[in-house]
């Protein structure tokens, strides 16, 4: 066990069992960008949520609670319900919808360590309906005037027994009231698109991107890409985003055929023009294809 996990291990043991406002917390649930999420049992409701800490010196107030308005006002059956905000000591936090699942980057990662190479993979049903949710999602927050900027494997939580999926950590989203900021860049460098590395406004077409690489990278385990540190990545996708995917995607995965390796290039175009023109525009192409290869209505 390294330090830093040695550390989130002691610290959140020291927090099981503190009442945040209201909210009993349980057991760790997961770690995050800056902080923690724990399940907790909502004592009022008689019911399990998750709650997130993040350390003040982490984030600032007003972004994190920001992060909490803009979530909360997206009404939709694939996006983390969020139910309040605050602070506890020296720690700000967010309650929220408790998932009872895992992530698409965990379901990923199980897949690849299977012994049999034949189960190494997300199947193909459980990977077009995940996107599909997550674009539905998105075409909604969209539309809403927010742009996630931030759409990964690790922010996609599928529902156990279910299988729907959810839309998680809008801690980097855009809205149409958000500041310019031209300068700063955010968001995680292997899926954010050429411009949002380039530090330009973002649009829809972010998110098609994203979720365009999500969906290359849930087929083929992995991505394509140079090793670099993350600042090397920013800034190859900045300043040479076509020489970025060291293969095209059936090149890099026999289970991507020709018209999803259609899709996935369109989404993840370098030139947003030559992209989706928007996350419901990219939704229809993935239903058709779920209809026409696998008769899967999503």
């Amino acid at each position: 066990m390294d330090a830093q996990i040695a550390e989130t291990v002691q610290t959140a043991r020291g927090l099981i069992g503190a009442d945040v406002a209201g909210v009993t917390l349980l057991t760790l649930h997961g770690r995050g960008r800056f902080g923690l999420v724990f399940t907790g049992f909502q004592r009022s409701l008689e019911r399990k949520i998750a709650v997130k800490l993040v350390p003040r010196d982490k984030v600032t107030a007003r972004g994190f609670i920001g992060e909490a308005a803009v979530a909360a006002a997206l009404d939709h059956p694939n996006i983390v319900a969020v139910f309040d905000v605050g602070e506890y000591g020296e720690y700000l936090y967010i309650a929220m919808q408790l998932v009872d699942g895992d992530s698409l980057r965990t379901l990923i990662k199980r897949r690849l360590r299977h012994p049999s190479p034949s189960q190494r993979y997300v199947d193909l049903p459980t990977v077009l309906r995940t996107v599909a949710h997550t674009l539905d999602a998105l075409a909604y927050a969209n539309r809403s005037g927010v742009v996630h900027q931030d759409v990964k494997p690790g922010n996609i939580l599928i529902e156990r027994g279910s299988g729907r999926s959810y839309l998680a950590d809008f801690g980097i989203a855009r809205t149409e009231q958000t500041e310019e900021e031209s300068a700063l860049v955010r968001g995680t460098p292997l899926y954010m698109p050429p411009e949002q590395a380039r530090g330009e406004a973002t649009d829809a077409r972010a998110d098609v991107f994203a979720t365009g690489v999500t969906l290359w990278e849930s087929l083929s385990g992995t991505l394509p890409v140079p090793s670099f540190s993350s600042l090397k990545l920013v800034g190859i996708k900045a300043r040479k985003p076509h020489a970025f995917f060291k293969q095209t995607p059936s090149e890099s995965s026999e289970r991507i055929d020709k018209e999803l390796e259609a899709i996935i290039q369109k989404a993840t175009a370098s030139h947003k023009d030559d992209r989706y023109a928007d996350c419901a525009e990219f939704l229809e192409e993935i239903k058709e294809y779920a209809d026409k290869k696998l008769g899967l209505m999503l």
